[in-house]
């Protein structure tokens, strides 16, 4: 006889409590092997693919799309054949292969990794005897419809009628308010009447709707409110000229290679900026009784995707050339758009480059990425008139804005910080002297 083996929700990394069903992957009867993906969740994180660890045949699903489940709650059920042979399987099917009746739960492979060899083929076969699978109630038979006479709608002004079908009114729904209950045209215009007020007093009637937070809306409800509960940020900003740097980035694609884009000379110019003011490179601890000093920059960046946005992490960024930043940062925005991110490259993050000016907008104070220290946001580069060597002339400046958590730094060293970053913006061959 099957076994039918129980699979939960496991803990999808960083803590996670649960899981929003997007779409299941497998159906109820069918065959699945050992560690394919059976549904697809999306946490606070990614939407990611859960495989099971049991190979047989789907005996129930827990969970409709849209619906959430915690982590340790069952996702599905599994069938699993008993070690001693195949069981012939009602109506002539061949029976789920044979596996150990007390295997131990195999640990997941990784999301939606497959075994190799695996048809892709779907299979759907009956579930034997006395495994408690969940089987669908007989419907009762119904009885073949009779066909009713013809109603006898009571109208005998063709005009009515023509009125009738023009304004797409059924007579056969009407009382007349004639002689012997006879349909006139009053009834047809009380109707026409009925039909053309009746959407405006529905849209009267609505109440403002509540759209619940799931998924990543919550995630990062959640994590901006405990950000802003817990850390005590301070704003500073200034104005820096960009015209050098621009000119060295036209400089630096003009020759042949992968192009190097803004957001990758910021990037160096941040990691240069920590290596200096390595105090910003940190986070609290949990109980905010001390300061963890990072020894390596995991560098966050915003960035619009499907799911809205989110922060992609560059791994040891200190150690890439810019070009090579540039590649990982064009990978990363590319994985962002298409919502591909693993729930790896979207966190250990340790400090947050906001590029803000993409949307057009000069300056922020945004909320720190909990649990980092600290966050540089650029605005939007644009032509300003600018003192540039005691003579009025326009130029590329851009407006720098650095938010710090104050319980790790003093603001000498959170200006001291935006000021160097400033200096590298405006005369970026002073990175020369750092690398």
């Amino acid at each position: 006889m099957p076994v039918v083996r129980e699979f939960t929700l496991p803990d999808l990394g960083e803590g996670l409590t649960g899981a929003e069903v997007v779409r299941w992957m497998v159906e109820v009867g069918e065959v699945i092997a050992v560690d394919q993906p059976v549904v697809e969740v999306e946490t606070a994180k990614a939407v990611v693919e859960v495989p099971c660890p049991y190979g047989g045949v789907v005996t129930a699903r827990y969970g409709e799309p849209g619906e959430e489940v915690a982590v340790g709650a069952p996702l599905v059920t599994v069938a699993v054949a008993p070690v001693d042979g195949p069981t012939d399987a009602p109506g002539g099917g061949s029976a789920v292969s044979a596996a150990p009746a007390t295997e131990v739960e195999r640990p997941l492979v990784g999301y939606g990794v497959a075994e190799p060899g695996r048809s892709g083929r779907r299979r759907r076969v009956g579930v034997t005897g006395a495994a408690p699978v969940a089987v669908a109630a007989p419907v009762a038979p119904v009885a073949p419809a009779v066909s009713a006479a013809p109603a006898v709608v009571p109208v005998i002004s063709p005009l009515v009628r023509r009125l009738a079908r023009e304004q797409g009114v059924d007579l056969a729904a009407l009382t007349g308010s004639g002689p012997d209950g006879l349909i006139v045209r009053a009834d047809v215009e009380r109707a026409v009447a009925a039909k053309v007020s009746a959407p405006a007093a529905q849209a009267a009637a609505v109440v403002e709707g509540v759209i619940p937070l799931r998924g990543l809306r919550k995630a990062v409800a959640e994590k901006l409110s405990r950000s802003h509960r817990e850390i005590p940020a301070a704003t500073c900003w200034v104005d820096a000229d960009a015209t050098e740097l621009m000119a060295l980035r036209r400089q630096l694609n003009s020759a042949p290679g992968p192009k190097v884009s803004v957001l990758a000379l910021l990037a160096r110019i941040c990691t240069v900026a920590l290596a200096r003011f390595p105090e910003l490179n940190s986070s609290m601890t949990e109980d905010g009784s001390g300061i963890i000093r990072h020894q390596v920059v995991h560098l966050g960046f915003a960035a619009q995707g499907e799911r809205g946005l989110v922060v992609p992490v560059v791994r040891e960024a200190q150690a890439l050339t810019t070009e090579q930043l540039g590649e990982e940062l064009g990978r990363l925005t590319e994985a962002a758009r298409k919502g591909s991110l693993t729930p790896a490259e979207l966190t250990g993050g340790t400090f947050t480059l906001n590029n803000y000016g993409v949307f057009g907008v000069d300056g922020s104070t945004p909320i720190l990425n909990h649990p980092e220290a600290a966050m540089l946001g650029v605005g939007r580069i644009v032509a300003k008139p600018w003192v540039h060597e005691g003579q009025l002339a326009v130029r590329e400046v851009t407006q720098l804005s650095f938010t710090f958590d104050h319980r790790v730094c003093d603001g000498g060293t959170a200006g001291g910080f935006l000021r160097f970053v400033a200096d590298c913006v405006e005369r970026p061959g002073t990175l020369l002297r750092q690398l």
